[in-house]
């Protein structure tokens, strides 16, 4: 392939690779304790890393993860030991990483600061070698605690009190979990960019868990739709020369409003089936009897009526009559039926 003769795009796809299969692994669990914006809320804090990597001149990345990680502690600690709420401290998150990430910036020569877009809105292409080896280093790391502690972290994202009530460490597995999220914020800020991390950590997670029939089944499937995302985006960002963190992930949100579309295609012909069936046994408009003038046709211990050409065989409850629809019973005269009749 074309794509493939350029080192530049090798190294690209070798990071959206990972950054698709790590991003959903963590956004997983952010999904089932209904903090999606988190990732985004680390977004920014990371920003304030950059800022203080470009001041200083050095690593970005060293520097985003230090501070993504750091705030991801604060706010976990903030949330169970402090009186503020989840939502009030992600707000706080949000726009303390945002004036933080801009007055850092700010200070900056202003020759040093030029390369911001590619950590807010993603540049994969300009992915370097080193860059590869510490995006390596946190996919190992990343991939491994969510192997080890993925049951453990699945209780308390399902159910804190649970948890707790059956010894698990809740405060140390969020803070875990937190930083995880840190450290694929930063994995993830160079291939879709710290503005749109969230969208490729939520967005597989929740096309999963639409089509997965247990957790673990949607932590697979949210990988495997995360890495051919990011893949398949990255390599169309290459043929349309357009952004790849924005590429990737309106390919997400279609790929989610496409599936949801199906399953509620899919929910409401069960839905007509069912009534259909439920109809059946529901209260017949017409009361059938010895003058209804619908032929009777012994079967059994009861008399059907032949209506339409379909066998309607009466039954009394509390709420009336009701008719069961035979279509397979032969049809026989009344004399027949009363001669075969016991």
């Amino acid at each position: 392939m074309e794509i493939l003769q350029y080192e530049f795009m090798q190294r690209a796809l070798l990071a959206s690779l990972m950054v698709g299969v790590t991003a959903p692994a963590v956004g997983v669990f952010l999904v089932q304790r209904r903090l999606s914006l988190l990732g985004d809320g680390l977004g920014h804090v990371a920003l304030v890393g950059v800022g203080v990597g470009v001041l200083t001149s050095s690593a970005p990345v060293g520097a985003a993860l230090v501070a993504a990680i750091a705030g991801a502690v604060l706010i976990e600690l903030v949330r169970a030991r402090g009186r503020t709420s989840g939502d009030v401290a992600l707000a706080v998150l949000f726009y303390g990483g945002i004036a933080g990430g801009v007055v850092l910036l700010s200070l900056a020569p202003p020759g040093q600061a030029t390369n911001l877009d590619a950590y807010l809105f993603g540049a994969i292409t300009t992915t370097s070698t080193g860059d590869l080896v510490a995006f390596g280093v946190i996919t190992v790391v990343v991939l491994s605690v969510v192997g080890l502690l993925g049951q453990r972290l699945y209780a308390v994202s399902d159910d804190e009190e649970y948890a707790r009530a059956v010894g698990l460490p809740v405060l140390a597995l969020n803070v875990v979990l937190a930083a995880l999220v840190a450290s694929t914020v930063v994995l993830s800020m160079r291939v879709v960019g710290l503005l749109l991390i969230s969208a490729l950590m939520i967005l597989p997670s929740a096309v999963a868990q639409l089509l997965a029939g247990s957790f673990r089944q949607a932590v697979l499937l949210a990988c495997g739709i995360g890495l051919v995302v990011s893949v398949t985006g990255t390599t169309a960002s290459y043929y349309t020369g357009t952004p790849s963190g924005g590429t990737i992930v309106l390919l997400a949100i279609a790929l989610f409003l496409l599936v949801t579309l199906a399953v509620a295609v899919r929910e409401a012909t069960g839905r007509r089936r069912h009534r259909r069936r439920v109809g059946l046994h529901a209260a017949h408009p017409h009361e059938h009897g010895e003058d209804c003038g619908h032929r009777p046709v012994p079967h059994g211990d009861h008399v059907d009526y032949d209506h339409d050409g379909h066998l309607h065989a009466p039954h009394r409850t509390g709420t009336g009559v009701h008719y069961d629809e035979h279509g397979a019973h032969p049809v026989t005269t009344p004399a027949e039926g009363k001669a075969g009749r016991p």
